[in-house]
């Protein structure tokens, strides 16, 4: 099995030099503040194309011979990886096709066609990452084209790496915790590579969001495995299989794999953008989100958090503050047998609402010729400490309900 030396890693660095940005990192005061250590913001939403995704890619890109540049370069990518490509072949001049579902959002499209200009063919096809990934390894073969792999090369992982080159040539005191996200890998093992040749007593954490939790499912069987479901929201780290070079990697570099519910990352989402105006995507609030599951263990500690990337679109938003209320158990939803007279809803405010409590969302099914009828409630709260008041309030006015907030099929089904 092939793996990433320090070496590999220092020579990558050599080659990005005068191509990616040497992202900042930056002490967060209030972080530092908040769980009683020193935390360190490594800034990879700053980076050129907004993400990490740039190093590995140009990397492997410009390691090929002159016969496989001429030939050109395919990919498959719904988000990060399509325009770290889709930049480094505009640098150096290689023709590259883009596969990517039809489902990507169009100001995604536009941004590898941005950052690729006349040397990048985007193709949309399938509806799934899946379908694109297919028709890209097909495409590949017939046109004998490299294909760039997102992760799981020793070469991405490589230029990956060289944000934990960065770290600690930056860091003025010893890292004691450095934290990043895992989706396919790639960031974790080059900056584990790195970081544990160089400062071995330096604890790497990788943070997996709760909903596909692939690099956890194969450290713990000791082999890649493909997960049946996953939840898609953390896109940047949402895959069903992990590479088979970067779990083994992580088997020897990580300390600990932790996972976070995806409720958590927006909250994160959110905090980071109204206390320090920095515009996370949900994969690059991954490594802060796990301050919370570690805070015995960092206090005192110099801690580094790797803020992997930015590229969020503002449409979604209104879906992460949703499910961060959700998951701070400050909106619930709930299914009331209404009463059908005039003037129940009136009664329902007086009597069940809390002087704080309010109504977000109400819609109401008339039954002709019954007494009672269904209504669908959504209540906000102003702290998670009114929820039970406001059930026994129900309990106590005889108003039947049922909750819907943790039941999955009913919650996706009515909202």
């Amino acid at each position: 099995m092939q793996t990433v030396r320090v070496e590999d890693v220092v020579v990558a660095n050599h080659a990005l030099k005068d191509v990616v940005e040497k992202t900042p990192l930056q002490k967060s005061k209030q972080l530092s503040e908040r769980y009683g250590c020193n935390v360190y913001l490594k800034r990879e939403d700053l980076q050129v194309v907004r993400s990490f995704k740039i190093r590995g890619a140009y990397h492997f890109i410009r390691s090929l011979s002159e016969e496989s540049r001429a030939r050109g370069v395919v990919c498959a990518s719904a988000g990060n990886h399509a325009q770290g490509v889709a930049y480094s072949c505009q640098d150096l001049k290689i023709q590259g096709t883009i596969f990517m579902p039809t489902t990507t959002p169009r100001q995604k499209v536009s941004q590898v066609k941005l950052f690729g200009g006349e040397y990048v063919e985007v193709v949309l096809v399938g509806d799934t990452f899946d379908d694109s990934f297919a028709e890209a390894m097909k495409y590949c073969l017939q046109e004998e084209r490299t294909f760039v792999h997102p992760f799981d090369d020793p070469l991405v992982v490589a230029g990956q790496g060289t944000v934990g080159l960065e770290i600690l040539n930056d860091m003025e005191e010893p890292a004691d915790f450095v934290i990043a996200g895992i989706g396919g890998g790639g960031l974790v093992a080059g900056i584990g590579s790195y970081v544990k040749g160089v400062s071995p007593s330096t604890k790497i954490i990788g943070v997996e969001p709760a909903g596909a939790p692939s690099m956890k499912a194969a450290l713990d069987k000791g082999d890649v495995v493909t997960l049946d479901e996953i939840d898609k929201f953390v896109d940047g780290a949402a895959v069903k299989q992990v590479g088979q070079l970067t779990m083994s990697i992580c088997q020897s570099v990580l300390d600990d794999i932790v996972l976070v519910p995806e409720g958590k990352v927006c909250t994160t989402i959110l905090e980071l953008y109204n206390s320090s105006a920095i515009v996370v995507e949900p994969a690059g609030a991954l490594s802060i989100a796990a301050l919370d599951l570690y805070r015995d263990q960092i206090a005192g500690k110099n801690v580094v958090c790797v803020i992997s990337g930015g590229n969020n679109d503002i449409d979604r938003m209104q879906e992460i503050k949703e499910r961060s209320l959700l998951h701070e158990g400050l909106k619930h939803y709930f299914v009331l047998n209404f009463a059908q007279r005039a003037g129940a809803l009136r009664e329902f405010m007086e009597k069940v609402l809390g002087p704080h409590d309010d109504i977000t969302r109400f819609e109401y099914t008339k039954k002709n010729n019954k007494e009672n009828g269904p209504a669908l409630v959504g209540i906000e709260l102003k702290c998670k400490e009114d929820y039970e008041p406001l059930v026994a309030r129900m309990k106590l006015h005889g108003i039947g309900y049922v909750e819907i907030t943790n039941d999955p099929y009913l919650f996706h089904l009515l909202i």
